[in-house]
C-alpha cells in the first residue's frame, strides 16, 4: 500500500508539473533531493557507528542489562499476558532500552524479534495479539533520554546547538508514550481478557 501510495504522489507530481509547465524544476528538485538524501546519509554513519560502538560497550559492561532490570517492572505491568521466563520479553526489554538511548537502529532488529516471539505465543496467528499492539505502540512512541538520530541530522546540516532538543524531545516523547500507554488501556479493557497463551514453563511445572 505505501508503494502505490509513492508511486501516485510522483505520478501526480509529474503530472501536474508538466500541465503547468514546470517539468525542469520537478526535474531539478529530484536530483537536488537525491544528492541531499546521500549526503545526509554519509554523514549520518559517523555519528551513528559512534553511538552504536557506545551502546556495544554499554552492553558488554551491564549498564544496558541494568537499564532492562530498572524497566522491567514497568515492562511487565505493559504486558501482563506475556510469560516472564518467555524470550518475546528479553527482547521486549532491549528493544525499549535501545529507544530510551535514541538508538532507532539498534531497537528495531529487537522489536522484530519480539514481535516473531510474540507470535509464537498468538493463538490466532491472523490477528494481533494485545501484547503486540501494546509493542507496536510503545516502539512508535517510546520515550527517548538521548534523540541520538536527531542530533546527528542537525549536527549533519551545521546546527550551532544540536543537542539543544534534548529537553524538548524528552517531553514530547513523555506526552506520546502516556498518550500510548492510556490508549493501549483503554482498549485492553473494552476487548476484555487477553486471548489464551501459551504458558510458560514456569507455570507449567507449578501447575
Amino acid at each position: 500500500m505505501v508503494n502505490w501510495i509513492w508511486l501516485g504522489m510522483i505520478l501526480f507530481s509529474v503530472v501536474y508539473a508538466a500541465a503547468n509547465g514546470r517539468v525542469q524544476q520537478v526535474t531539478e528538485a529530484a536530483f537536488s533531493g537525491a544528492q541531499t538524501g546521500v549526503t545526509v546519509c554519509i554523514g549520518l554513519i559517523s555519528i551513528l557507528v559512534f553511538w552504536l560502538g557506545l551502546m556495544r560497550i554499554a552492553e558488554a559492561s551491564g549498564l544496558v542489562a541494568k537499564l532492562a532490570r530498572a524497566v522491567a517492572p514497568a515492562v511487565r505491568w505493559l504486558f501482563p499476558d506475556v510469560p516472564r521466563d518467555h524470550p518475546a520479553f528479553g527482547y521486549i526489554l532491549s528493544n525499549m532500552s535501545a529507544n530510551l538511548l535514541g538508538l532507532g537502529n539498534a531497537a528495531t532488529p529487537m522489536g522484530i524479534r519480539a514481535m516473531q516471539e510474540l507470535q509464537k505465543l498468538n493463538p490466532d496467528p491472523n490477528t494481533a495479539t494485545p501484547a503486540m499492539c501494546t509493542l507496536l505502540a510503545l516502539n512508535t512512541a517510546s520515550i527517548t533520554l538521548v534523540p541520538t538520530t536527531l542530533i546527528a541530522i542537525r549536527m549533519n546540516f551545521g546546527s550551532q546547538h544540536p543537542t539543544d532538543i534534548v529537553a524538548s524531545t524528552l517531553l514530547a516523547t513523555i506526552v506520546s508514550t502516556g498518550a500510548a500507554i492510556l490508549a493501549d488501556r483503554w482498549y485492553r479493557y473494552r476487548s476484555g481478557p487477553p486471548p489464551l497463551m501459551i504458558p510458560s514453563a514456569t507455570e507449567t511445572k507449578g501447575g
